[in-house]
C-alpha cells in the first residue's frame, strides 16, 4: 500500500491548521463581553464606522451595556463605558491595563517606535513616564505660569485687532505655550511654518491610523508582505515619520546646544537634558519625548478653547452669569488671574464643563492593552486585548449629567477639585469628567493645562463679548453644537463668531498690558524671551 509523500503531508497539514484558525478568526468566544454581530475572519471591522465613531460606540454601549467588545479581525477591543469600569479597571487595576497593543502603522511606521503615545509598557516606558512626571508635576508646572500669562496678554491683544482669526490666535497661544515650555523658545505669529507643519502633520497622523487600510494591516499582520505599492498607507506613513522626525530632531538638538551654551531658558528639555545623561536614551528617543508633549500641549488645549468659544456662543446666560461672576470679584480695573480662581467657582465650572461637553478625545485617545487574561463582571477580558475608554459615552451619560447635551457650569458648583485631584477620586461617581485619560496612561500634562484654560477661559470673558456672526441677510449663524472634526483629537467644526470688546477700557487695558509685557519680556526683534 503506497502512503503519500511527507511534503504533501506536510502542505495538508498546514492548510489544515490554517483552514481552523481562519474558520475561528473574527468569532467573538462566549466568555467574551457581548457585542454586535460579526463575520468570519473580519469579526466587526465592516461595523467600524469612518465619521463620528463616538455616536455609534455611544449606541453599542446601550445596546450592549457598560462593558462590550468589538472583534476586529484577529484582535479584539474592549470598551468600556462607564464611570466605575474604568475605574476598576484602567485605574484600580492600572498594573495590566497599561500598555498597548501593537500599532504597525502608527508606532512602527509614523513613529519609528518612538512615540510615548503608543509605546507598550515596559522599561523604556516607565523610565520615560517617570522624567515626564518630574518634569510636569504639579509643583514644577507652577514655574511655567509666568509663560502662561504673556501668551495670554497677546491672545486677548490679537482677539481684539483681529476677531474674525479667533481660532488662529486661540492656537497660537496653545502653541507658543507648548514651545517654550518644553523647548524654551515662543511661537509669536500663527504664520510660523514650524507650527503648520505640526498642526498638519498631526492631522495625517490622525487620518492614517483611522483608515480601514490601518486597521486591516494591525489586524492581519501577513498583509504586510505586500509592497509598497499596493499598501499608499504604508508609504505615505514612511514619508509622514522621516518630516516628523526632521521637525522634532531639530527641535530637541537646537535646544540642547542652548543647553550646553547656557542659553536654554528654564523648559522641559533643560531636565531632558540631564535626563538623558542619566539614562542614555537616544536623541531620537529625546526628540520624540519633547514632540509628543508639543502634539498634546498644541492641540488639546486649543481644541477645548475652541469649544468654549462655541459654548459661549450658544448659551449667552452662561456667558452672562460667568461675567457677573468676573466682574464681580475681578471688577473691571485688572484683568484675572491665578489667585482668583478658588474664588470664581463658576468659571471653574465653565472649564470642567467644557471638558465634559465637548472632549477633545472623544473616544479615549489610544487604547490601553491588558497583559494578562482578567476577569469582570463574570467576562473573560483576553490578555492582548485592546480597552478603550468611552469618553463620549462617559461624559454624556444622563445619569452623571442629566440633559447631557446642555451646557451648564453649575453642575460642579460644589466640585472644588482640581483636575487631576478628581481624576483620582476613589469614587468613579464624583469625576468630573473622563477627557484626560485614566490610569497609568493619565495625562501628565493635566496641572499646566488646567491653569491654561483658566486663564484663557477667565480673561476672555473678562475682555470681550461672544456672539453669533449674521449672514447677508442679518439672521444669526449658530453652528451645530454636535458636529465635530475627525481625529484622535477633535474640536468642533470651523465656526464664524462676533468677538467685541466688553468696554473701551477694557480694550485700553489689553493694549497697555500687552505693550508692557513686550517691553519687560521680549527682545524686540525677536520677539523672544529676554530671560
Amino acid at each position: 500500500m503506497s502512503t503519500l509523500p511527507l511534503s504533501v503531508i506536510a502542505v495538508v497539514t498546514v492548510l489544515v491548521v490554517a483552514l481552523a484558525w481562519l474558520s475561528q478568526t473574527g468569532k467573538r468566544p462566549k466568555e467574551y463581553p457581548p457585542g454586535p454581530p460579526t463575520l468570519p475572519i473580519i469579526g466587526n471591522i465592516h461595523q467600524m464606522p469612518t465619521r463620528d465613531a463616538h455616536l455609534q460606540f455611544q449606541k453599542w454601549a446601550e445596546e450592549y451595556g457598560p462593558v462590550y467588545s468589538l472583534i476586529l479581525g484577529t484582535k479584539t477591543l474592549i470598551v468600556l463605558s462607564s464611570d466605575e469600569a474604568v475605574k476598576e479597571l484602567l485605574d484600580r487595576r492600572s498594573g495590566m491595563y497599561s500598555s498597548r497593543q501593537e500599532m504597525y502603522i502608527g508606532q512602527e511606521l509614523c513613529s519609528g517606535g518612538l512615540r510615548l503615545l503608543m509605546m507598550q509598557y515596559g522599561p523604556v516606558w516607565r523610565m520615560i513616564r517617570k522624567s515626564v512626571h518630574n518634569l510636569l508635576n504639579v509643583g514644577m508646572s507652577k514655574t511655567y505660569v509666568p509663560y502662561q500669562m504673556l501668551e495670554n496678554k497677546q491672545m486677548l491683544y490679537d482677539l481684539l485687532h483681529t476677531p474674525d482669526d479667533f481660532l488662529k490666535h486661540i492656537r497660537r497661544y496653545s502653541n507658543a505655550l507648548t514651545t517654550t515650555i518644553v523647548f524654551g523658545w515662543r511661537t509669536s505669529v500663527y504664520e510660523d511654518p514650524k507650527l503648520m507643519q505640526l498642526f498638519d502633520g498631526f492631522n495625517q497622523f490622525a487620518e492614517i491610523n483611522q483608515t480601514g487600510t490601518a486597521a486591516l494591516i494591525d489586524s492581519f499582520p501577513p498583509l504586510r508582505w505586500l509592497p509598497d505599492y499596493l499598501l499608499p498607507t504604508r508609504a505615505h506613513a514612511k514619508q509622514l515619520h522621516k518630516r516628523e522626525k526632521e521637525l522634532y530632531l531639530d527641535h530637541w538638538l537646537n535646544a540642547k546646544k542652548a543647553h550646553q551654551d547656557g542659553t536654554l531658558k528654564p523648559c522641559f528639555c533643560v531636565g531632558l537634558v540631564d535626563e538623558q545623561k542619566k539614562e542614555g536614551f537616544s536623541d531620537d528617543q529625546a526628540c520624540y519625548i519633547t514632540g509628543t508633549l508639543l502634539e498634546a500641549g498644541s492641540d488639546t488645549t486649543s481644541s477645548t478653547l475652541y469649544g468654549f468659544m462655541l459654548a459661549m456662543l450658544l448659551y449667552p446666560d452662561v456667558q452672562k452669569k460667568a461675567q457677573a461672576e468676573i466682574d464681580r470679584v475681578v471688577g473691571g480695573d485688572r484683568i484675572p488671574t491665578m489667585e482668583d480662581e478658588e474664588d470664581l467657582q463658576y468659571i471653574r465650572g465653565c472649564m470642567k464643563e467644557t471638558l465634559r461637553w465637548m472632549p477633545t478625545t472623544i473616544l479615549g485617545g489610544v487604547p490601553h492593552a491588558v497583559t494578562q487574561d482578567d476577569t469582570y463582571k463574570g467576562f473573560l477580558i483576553p490578555k492582548g486585548a485592546g480597552v478603550l475608554n468611552n469618553v463620549w459615552a462617559i461624559n454624556m451619560d444622563p445619569k452623571r449629567a442629566p440633559e447631557p447635551r446642555r451646557f451648564d457650569p453649575d453642575r460642579y458648583k460644589n466640585d472644588h477639585l482640581g483636575l487631576y485631584d478628581s481624576a483620582v477620586n476613589p469614587d468613579a461617581s464624583k469625576r468630573d469628567q473622563f477627557t484626560f485619560g485614566a490610569g497609568r496612561r493619565i495625562c501628565q500634562g493635566m496641572h499646566v493645562a488646567e491653569r491654561s484654560l483658566f486663564l484663557g477661559m477667565s480673561r476672555i470673558l473678562w475682555a470681550f463679548n461672544i456672539e453669533p456672526a449674521t449672514d447677508n441677510a442679518g439672521q444669526p449663524i449658530l453652528p451645530d453644537q454636535d458636529r465635530f472634526t475627525q481625529g484622535f483629537v477633535c474640536m468642533p467644526e470651523e465656526f464664524p463668531a462676533k468677538i467685541t470688546p466688553r468696554s473701551k477700557e477694557r480694550a485700553n487695558m489689553i493694549e497697555q498690558q500687552w505693550q508692557e509685557a513686550q517691553k519687560e519680556c521680549l527682545n524686540p526683534q525677536t520677539k523672544q524671551w529676554l530671560r
